[in-house]
């Protein structure tokens, strides 16, 4: 298939997460290898290797390994594509900076821009789809917001996202046994096993939007009116702040078109996901949540950008990483 809009996929990878990676950039070759004219598909890394907040334990590795597996991974994985790898190491750069940085950067560069995640897997047929949408919308709603099915969510609130053959089954927690669950690692040939028998897409609208950031897609004319990620936000709850300023400015009127029957796989609880940080070798793999509240600065930031993102309009203070830290 030949695309004809163009398309930005942009993935920041911490240097903790080298031995996940992989199956990300497997999924994303399988995707772009569906299309001819491959230079419509931009594909953007960011490498995290500085230690502000995390370090490495270097009895395991070295940051210097880690950067040249990263670079011949893609270079491997993603030969005859077109990419390219930032390294970060001199300040704290965090997901909320670098998807805030990429959205800013290529919104005038291409039509759709994708928010990539080192935990997913995006389905092989993301980029015809996305070109499919774009055509189709494009000169009614230009501004909008997409999404893909997903897996079995925390409430209802999630079920306009959840796949329909997830969506029926019962939601357990910290079930990780069961394909449907909220952490269960799935692999790629388990993803293509539901989105290889769709024939017909399942195409919901909503103006109600939901969504988390991993596999979040936006039209270029979103940003470019005046939306992204406030600074306010400056480590977690991105994706959260990014709704709240849509809802804020387009008052209810931005769609979200969810293609429910096409599955994205967020494998949140990856074993694989936090290797070689120092001081965390007693915490069970794939127990993200636990290895990130051994830090004091993780549960400090994380709740001073919660405050931040659900208070973007209040007359209130603006947290940053200097009252963390303080």
């Amino acid at each position: 298939m030949e695309l004809k809009n163009k398309i930005a996929i942009g993935c920041l990878v911490q240097w903790y997460e080298i031995e996940m990676i992989e199956e990300y950039l497997m999924s994303l070759r399988n995707a772009v290898h569906e299309i001819k004219n491959r230079e419509n598909i931009i594909i953007d890394f960011c490498l995290n290797i500085n230690e502000d907040l995390e370090k490495l334990d270097t009895t395991k590795t070295t940051m210097n390994k880690i950067s040249k597996r990263f670079d011949k991974m893609v270079h491997d994985i993603l030969a005859n594509c077109s990419y390219t790898i930032n390294i970060n190491e001199l300040k704290i750069h965090t997901i909320a900076d670098y998807r805030r940085d990429f959205n800013d950067h290529f919104c005038d560069e291409v039509d759709i821009l994708m928010w990539g995640e080192s935990d997913s897997l995006i389905p092989k047929q993301t980029f015809q789809i996305l070109d499919n949408l774009h055509e189709g919308v494009k000169n009614t709603t230009p501004k909008y917001i997409g999404f893909f099915g997903t897996c079995k969510m925390w409430d209802k609130s999630w079920e306009i996202l959840e796949h329909p053959e997830f969506s029926v089954k019962p939601f357990i927690e910290n079930d990780t046994k069961n394909w449907w669950s909220l952490k269960y690692n799935m692999s790629i040939d388990e993803m293509n096993s539901f989105n290889d028998k769709v024939v017909d897409l399942d195409v919901k609208t909503t103006n109600q939007l939901k969504f988390n950031g991993c596999g979040l897609v936006i039209s270029s004319d979103v940003i470019k009116s005046g939306v992204n990620i406030p600074k306010s936000v400056f480590f977690i709850h991105e994706d959260t702040a990014f709704m709240n300023n849509c809802l804020v400015h387009f008052q209810g009127q931005l769609p979200q078109y969810i293609i429910k029957n096409i599955l994205l796989v967020h494998n949140r609880k990856h074993h694989k996901k936090r290797l070689y940080v120092l001081g965390e070798d007693d915490i069970a793999p794939g127990d993200n949540g636990a290895a990130r509240k051994l830090h004091d600065w993780y549960v400090k930031s994380s709740d001073l950008c919660q405050k931040n993102a659900y208070s973007l309009n209040a007359q209130n203070k603006t947290y940053t990483w200097d009252d963390v830290f303080k």
